[in-house]
């Protein structure tokens, strides 16, 4: 079908979201376009707000209005332990896991030499002088299991085992609930690898 140029550029706006397909995107479109134009008024003027407001902490990266996020300006987080991960998303799901109680840095990617990310182009040595003004003593490393992830959690490790402070990962394996004959074989062996006395 031949649609109007304003609507394929709205439907091409929307595809680039991530997990947006063609069909999502005209759904959306099509949404705007036949609703409430209120709406459509209150979404782009909630995008533009947002934009304009929402900085980088300045103390760990992730998503702030202010100098400092609300995880960094709470005094009861445990600020001698820190959680440090690739992107500011990755913080809201160790939020959500309700299971952490410290303060975050967020690297702004993972190394990957292929793509030319090594340690320069990340903010590793912001990273390291925040760690040691906290007087951090354990660093938590809740990157991916990916190679990137890998890579950055070795290299991370070492130079932080340099500085003295204790370092972990997050434990991989099997999900809560999850049926052996449905994971990958890889994931089993990390999860056998990794066991715990119990």
């Amino acid at each position: 079908m031949d649609y109007p140029p304003a609507f394929r550029h709205l439907v091409q706006a929307f595809r680039q979201l991530p997990s947006v397909g063609p069909r999502s995107a005209e759904r959306f479109a099509l949404h705007l376009l036949s609703g409430d134009p209120a709406v459509a008024r209150s979404l782009g003027e909630a995008i533009l707000e947002a934009r304009r407001a929402i900085r980088a902490c300045s103390s760990c990266g992730f998503y702030a209005e202010a100098e400092l996020c609300p995880i960094c300006q709470d005094p009861a987080r445990d600020s001698s332990v820190a959680c440090v991960v690739a992107q500011a998303r990755d913080v809201i799901a160790v939020e959500k896991s309700g299971a952490f109680r410290g303060r975050y840095f967020v690297l702004g990617g993972v190394l990957s030499p292929l793509d030319g990310i090594g340690p320069e182009e990340l903010r590793l040595e912001r990273c390291f002088e925040e760690l040691e003004r906290r007087a951090v003593r354990e660093v938590i490393l809740a990157l991916g299991s990916d190679v990137g992830g890998e890579t950055t959690g070795l290299y991370l490790a070492g130079e932080m085992k340099k500085r003295g402070w204790q370092v972990s990962r997050l434990a991989t394996g099997i999900a809560v609930g999850g049926d052996l004959e449905f994971v990958d074989s890889v994931t089993l062996g990390r999860a056998l690898a990794e066991r715990r006395v119990v």
